[in-house]
């Protein structure tokens, strides 16, 4: 039998000698890498953090010892470990197991993530709590060195370290790989940093040189620029932590003594781990970012290339290769990602344009009031994000942007539900956040044809503009004849008797085929924000029953524009929103999700015969 086979909760991987941990990392990782392959997911992150998960649920007592992950992407390792080995053939499908941490599926994961840089803080909260509640356990936030790069984490450090609290801030760094000769180096000063003679050697000088001010300046000095040489500490002691590495991530036995030994130090400790992404499985190790998301694929040949027949685009594609175009006949356009380049898209732009081609790191914030800040020097920014993740960027959008008027474009990813990803990652409240704005216009598309044209609107109107598009195959093609589009104008799609289904964006497509089993009006709104009032009038004029269809959250939704326009219109038709419901929706296969709260074909119409 198995040494996993014997691992069921960290209690028992605890219980094995720390001779036999190289052996569980092996069988934990071949796990990894052959559930991953049936299920598809994160796996180059998952692969790269397997010693160090091993290590931390072997020094530390979970989950009376609080370990938070970030973004979670790196989680499989600990799934495995902390009793949900049997269930990870349901990993990201409807009804199994979240592809991050979720609090209401394990008492070890301790908080629920899937975006980037929030363990410091959270940790913190943790740690303060513990100790004002008299309790003795140890916190520890391990964070990436991408989701370094956003203002939050900081912001935490910086907090932290005036705190005093005994928090271990883990920095998993995978984009660095170590020599010999500077591993055994670095594996060494580590050691040392890490030790208890060290911390009492400088607790006992600090003590003594306090009373010679000037002496105690210089040797401070002299720590920090020696430690600087040979150690990229300095930084973080700025911030209040004690500096430890960095050391060698996939060597779990050195991992397991340093952080024996870390976890005896008091206060604010920072661990730099440098690891590899796809770590023991050449073909991810040589290939990270092809590796990171995968379908199912078989393992043993790798994933395959791409077939001779071109697969159909994405709208993600189609927005790459407007703005490839758009750029080619006006320099002024700008593409901005927060650090999402091959998920928006603009890998082909960032190659053709360089110059205009901007990924500013995982700092939404800073993606739009940078744009912003290029809006008002006569550019025209095109910020490309996914809808979940402009929701971190909110106050930028409203007081930087929208309260300014300043002409910049935001291509809104992932509108709507995102399958495997589950409710993290959901685009479900951007019409909601972003209806209540004054100077804002919000498109959404239902066509490839029909996301180039309201880019190119977008543009044209120079102000700030939203067009929002779902994730996954565009519909029609890119180059399909249509006709041009007017602001605030919607079009009717079908005609029918008495009941009109206004739809916008991916819901027009079941729409149109509920209503020809209705023998509805259907009619393509387009337009979010300005809503077509001149249509609604006609629309309300012979239809006593409106029924009103998105994929977004049906509070704050347009089908409440609707309902409002009509209401102050002092019109009385029965109007009903169909829309994304007051509840987080769980990962699965898009149209199972789709199908679950009614908005597919059969949905549509169900909803609407039980209204008539």
């Amino acid at each position: 039998m198995s040494l996993l086979e014997h691992i069921d909760e960290p209690a028992q991987l605890r219980a094995q000698p720390q001779t036999a941990l190289v052996g569980v990392c092996d069988e934990v990782r071949a796990f990894v890498l052959d559930s991953v392959s049936k299920t598809g997911g994160h796996l180059s992150s998952n692969l790269g953090v397997v010693e160090l998960t091993v290590a931390l649920h072997y020094c530390f007592d979970t989950p009376h010892d609080r370990i938070v992950w970030d973004v979670g992407h790196q989680c499989y390792p600990h799934k495995i470990l902390t009793g949900r080995r049997d269930r990870m053939n349901t990993l990201r499908q409807w009804r199994g197991l979240a592809g991050f941490p979720k609090r209401d599926e394990s008492p070890y994961d301790t908080f629920g993530v899937a975006h980037s840089s929030t363990s410091i803080s959270a940790a913190l909260g943790m740690a303060v709590a513990a100790k004002a509640k008299g309790e003795s356990r140890h916190v520890v936030a391990i964070i990436g060195d991408g989701s370094m790069t956003a203002g939050m984490a900081f912001e935490a450090l910086n907090n932290a370290g005036a705190m005093n609290t005994n928090l271990l801030v883990i920095l998993n760094d995978n984009e660095m790989s170590i020599s010999e000769p500077v591993g055994a180096l670095n594996n060494y000063l580590s050691r040392l940093l890490a030790s208890k003679t060290y911390g009492k050697v400088r607790s006992v000088g600090k003590s003594m040189l306090s009373a010679i001010p000037p002496v105690s300046r210089f040797a401070r000095r002299w720590e920090e620029h020696m430690k600087g040489m040979v150690l990229p500490g300095t930084m973080w002691e700025e911030f209040g932590f004690n500096y430890i590495g960095p050391i060698d991530g996939h060597d779990v036995n050195l991992l397991v003594d340093t952080l024996n030994k870390v976890k005896e130090l008091p206060g604010p400790q920072f661990l730099h781990v440098l690891t590899r992404k796809g770590a023991g499985y050449e073909r991810a190790e040589d290939d990270p970012i092809l590796y990171h998301g995968v379908p199912k694929f078989d393992h043993a040949a790798g994933i395959p290339a791409a077939p001779a027949t071109v697969p159909k685009k994405t709208y993600s594609d189609i927005f790459g290769d407007w703005l490839c175009d758009a750029v080619a006949a006006d320099k002024r356009i700008v593409g901005i990602t927060p650090a999402m380049r091959e998920g928006s898209g603009m890998v082909r732009f960032s190659k053709e344009h360089p110059d205009n081609y901007f990924d500013v790191g995982i700092a939404e914030q800073h993606s739009v009031t940078f744009a912003a800040g290029l809006a008002c020097e006569g550019m025209t920014p095109v910020v490309a994000i996914y809808s979940t993740f402009l929701q971190r960027a909110y106050d930028q959008l409203v007081h930087d942007v929208v309260l300014q008027k300043l002409p910049v474009v935001f291509a809104i990813d992932r509108a709507g539900l995102v399958g495997a990803d589950g409710p993290t990652h959901a685009g479900s409240f951007d019409v909601a956040f972003m209806r209540c704005l004054p100077n804002m216009t919000i498109m959404s598309a239902s066509s490839a044809a029909e996301c180039r044209a309201m880019l190119s609107l977008a543009v044209a109107l120079q102000s700030p503009v939203a067009v929002r598009y779902p994730r996954g195959a565009a519909h029609g093609a890119a180059d399909a004849a249509i006709a041009p589009l007017e602001l605030g104008k919607g079009e009717v799609r079908r005609t029918g008797e008495k009941l009109a289904i206004l739809a916008w964006g991916s819901m027009l497509h079941p729409a149109l085929v509920a209503g020809e089993a209705l023998n509805a009006t259907v009619v393509n709104m387009r337009f979010v924000k300005p809503i077509d009032e001149k249509l609604l009038r006609e629309i309300a004029a012979t239809h006593p029953l409106i029924v009103t269809v998105e994929e977004a959250s049906v509070q704050g939704s347009a089908g409440g524009a609707v309902t409002e326009f009509l209401a102050n219109a002092g019109l009385d038709n029965r109007v009903h929103t169909l829309g994304l419901p007051d509840t987080f929706i769980d990962q699965g296969d898009p149209a199972v999700m789709l199908a679950s709260v009614g908005l597919d074909a059969a949905g549509i119409e169900a909803s609407v015969r039980a209204l008539l």
